[in-house]
């Protein structure tokens, strides 16, 4: 569906709702503006997700043919076929078999001996009654016309996979608590405006060091997310021996002893631990990088964003891969508070379609104070965490060697969940990975570069 046929469904809904109090079935609703039902939808659950509509599935369970069965609904079941091809005299085993494709003579001999319609001698067959009924055509003809049949004959026929279950997915629609008449276009669109304000960081290389993914970070050498649990460590090549040594001691001293008015963490740092290659469990190795090289010039304040992938090894399930996609911004500028952190997260989450937001004081090694971000999702209905945020430590950025009045403001999210939120999934494997439904993808807009 391009963009401007979504637009014209939305305000569809939208308009409809205006006038009466439900859309009582999304796919009647669809075949009056003549759009599919999937495209109809994915438009709902984009309106449920901005919280204008709500939305109830509606999950409808009926018998259908398969082509086997549409097939011997026409021209009748096998076991019919090979009792009409017997004369009233009988007919030669081999003579009956030219006359009927193989799996019908196989089919048909197995179910009319079955019902005695038929004697198989060793080399005649003929029939034991003068008149068949062709019960299973009668059945298949009656599913095929929405009659009702009882539940002994559908199992029969389902055994000779002759008709399957199919479940019809739709929707209710009624309003929504943000409901209007017409949406407010969210500013989701990247323009040149938009990016001159923040510099993207580089985050080409999935294999990072544990020192830039870790040590820099002011992330002890025994915290558990080091653990090869939680982190995917490579065998070839396992260790990096490009780092820059003088701000290796620098990070090995605050560790161990601490320093800048921190007592660290008092234990024996270990330089083959931060050598040990990984795939990087978050781009905040790549910030890492960048507020480096941005302590080596002469101070200037910056904004930097990336978008890209990072992997972490744990369970699967319906709010968790192994490898995500994650978001991650960051402000560095002299005196910057957490009230500047909290605004631009306001400002930044509400521009992606989510107003109603929650900060819960959290613990970062790299962050204090730290705010692990929630947003309220009308699928789970209940509050989801999106993304985490705080300011990074002293410990992590005066080593570098920054200005002692520099503030850096950070947060980062997963791409996938507030996608969820937004188009009203319930689980992220239907969104990334090897069961997306690539429809949906097809279906809706992607975010143009307006460059």
């Amino acid at each position: 569906m391009s963009m401007s046929m979504a637009d014209e469904a939305e305000d569809a809904i939208l308009a409809y709702l205006k006038d009466n109090d439900e859309i009582s079935n999304s796919a009647d609703f669809a075949q009056d503006l003549g759009f599919s039902h999937d495209d109809i939808v994915n438009v709902i659950r984009r309106l449920h997700g901005f919280r204008l509509v709500d939305a109830k599935d509606i999950r409808r369970e009926r018998w259908v043919l398969t082509e086997e069965g549409k097939t011997y609904a026409a021209v009748g079941s096998p076991e019919f076929q090979l009792f009409s091809a017997v004369p009233p005299e009988g007919i030669a085993r081999e003579d009956l078999q030219k006359k009927l494709d193989p799996a019908v003579y196989k089919i048909g001999c197995q179910q009319a001996i079955k019902n005695k319609w038929v004697e198989m001698a060793k080399t005649l067959v003929s029939k034991k009654v003068q008149h068949a009924d062709d019960k299973v055509k009668n059945l298949l003809l009656r599913i095929q016309n929405d009659e009702a049949v009882n539940q002994e004959d559908i199992d029969a026929l389902k055994r000779r996979k002759l008709t399957i279950q199919q479940v019809w997915k739709g929707n209710s629609v009624r309003k929504g608590p943000e409901y209007a008449p017409k949406r407010k276009r969210a500013a989701t669109d990247l323009t040149r405006e938009n990016l001159q304000r923040f510099e993207e960081m580089p985050t080409n290389n999935y294999v990072e060091s544990s020192f830039w993914n870790f040590d820099a970070l002011f992330q002890p050498q025994q915290h558990p997310a080091r653990d090869s649990h939680d982190t995917f460590f490579l065998k070839v090549p396992s260790s990096t021996k490009m780092l820059p040594e003088d701000y290796v001691e620098r990070v090995k001293e605050i560790h161990e002893s601490g320093g800048y008015q921190s007592r660290g963490y008092g234990y024996d740092w270990k330089r083959e631990e931060a050598n040990k290659n990984l795939l990087r469990t978050h781009t905040t190795a790549v910030s890492t990088r960048m507020l480096y090289a941005l302590a080596q010039k002469p101070f200037a304040p910056k904004k930097y964003y990336s978008i890209d992938r990072v992997f972490r090894n744990e369970a699967v399930d319906r709010t968790h891969l192994a490898e995500f996609h994650q978001i991650e911004g960051l402000i560095c500028d002299r005196g910057l508070t957490l009230g500047d952190l909290i605004g631009v997260l306001h400002d930044f989450f509400s521009r992606l379609g989510m107003s109603k937001l929650r900060f819960k004081p959290a613990y970062n090694p790299y962050t204090e104070p730290s705010m692990e971000i929630f947003s309220y999702h009308e699928g789970f209905k209940k509050w989801v965490e999106v993304g985490n945020s705080g300011m990074f430590r002293p410990e992590m950025l005066l080593p570098m060697g920054l200005p002692e009045d520099v503030r850096v403001i950070a947060w980062g999210l997963s791409l996938e969940r507030p996608t969820m939120i937004l188009y009203g999934i319930d689980n992220i494997r239907d969104l990334f990975g090897p069961k997306v439904d690539l429809g949906l993808i097809k279906r809706n807009p992607i975010c143009r570069l307006g460059l």
